[in-house]
């Protein structure tokens, strides 16, 4: 058990949720249109759940070994931090859970396109390759772009777009413009979760010389980006349900929205990295319960 525990603790199990929340909003969309798939939707749960702790394996690696993770940072010990894990240990996880991710990708762009989509086949196929490129270079390599400030962009594409418009179109073999108002929130409130912990450690990343937007922003003005975020999301998929209303049940999203409103007067007083990392779990919880209740108000009828 003892060995277990810091694989466990750099899986970060706690980030599974959010990073299937796409996957659980364009699922839903496809079943109301009729063309849900259970193995589809198993198989992408599992393959995105795969890209998520492969990203935090990497992440784990990149910082222990440029020295990012040290006394200064906030939050849970990293697994390389605490010396609980070898950077050779790490680095082998990484090699496996890569191989894992592209069985998977595999194996789901198959079952959802058979031998007769070849362009779906192709584009899935080169969307798996970058969901892993971006999934290592965030952290790790000479140049990682996570230390560029261009992390929020890479949230936003992956976690929204391709997370919810991809899957939408594992079932339907379509895009569809139903899908995308959902993805841009979903996406605003994704990157709202990395801008919550850039914030947490903008001390510490300046000091290690990692550059997050937060660090160039400052924190006066990460925190009306985490406004826009927070509250555009909100706006644009209230924008969405008047749009594509159906019934009562579309608005079933509202209760999602009470403790991201609470969570906005919060970080509207917080000024130490504990106050921003205790905010992280709330954002990550309230966009999967997001995700659920929009997906979710409009299957039933």
């Amino acid at each position: 058990m003892n060995k277990i525990k810091p694989w466990l603790s750099a899986m970060r199990l706690r980030t599974l949720p959010l990073s299937v929340s796409g996957i659980v909003l364009g699922s839903c969309f496809a079943y109301y249109n009729g063309h849900f798939k259970p193995l589809v939707f198993v198989l992408a749960m599992f393959t995105t759940i795969g890209l998520q702790i492969l990203s935090n394996l990497a992440n784990d690696y990149g910082d222990g070994v440029k020295g990012t993770d040290n006394e200064d940072r906030v939050g849970p010990e990293r697994a390389l931090q605490s010396g609980a894990i070898t950077p050779l240990q790490m680095f082998e996880a990484i090699r496996l859970n890569v191989l894992i991710v592209i069985v998977l990708t595999i194996m789901l762009v198959w079952l959802s396109f058979g031998v007769s989509n070849f362009i779906y086949i192709l584009l899935f196929l080169i969307l798996g390759g970058l969901s892993i490129y971006s999934a290592l270079k965030y952290t790790m390599g000479d140049s990682p772009y996570g230390y560029r400030a261009l992390g929020d962009i890479f949230v936003f594409v992956f976690f929204g777009l391709v997370s919810t418009i991809g899957s939408y179109v594992l079932y339907m073999h379509t895009i569809d413009h139903v899908v995308i108002l959902p993805a841009i929130a979903l996406g605003f409130l994704s990157v709202g979760v990395l801008n919550l912990n850039n914030m947490r450690d903008i001390e510490s990343d300046e000091k290690a010389n990692k550059i997050t937007l937060a660090v160039k922003l400052g924190l006066p003005r990460a925190k009306k980006y985490h406004y826009f975020l927070i509250v555009g999301a909100m706006l644009l998929t209230v924008v969405f349900s008047i749009l594509y209303y159906v019934e009562p049940y579309n608005f079933l999203y509202l209760i999602a929205f009470i403790p991201l409103i609470i969570h906005i007067k919060k970080i509207k007083v917080a000024h130490s990295p504990s106050d921003f990392d205790s905010q992280l779990k709330v954002v990550a919880l309230s966009t999967f319960l997001y995700s659920v209740l929009l997906g979710v108000g409009y299957i039933l009828f």
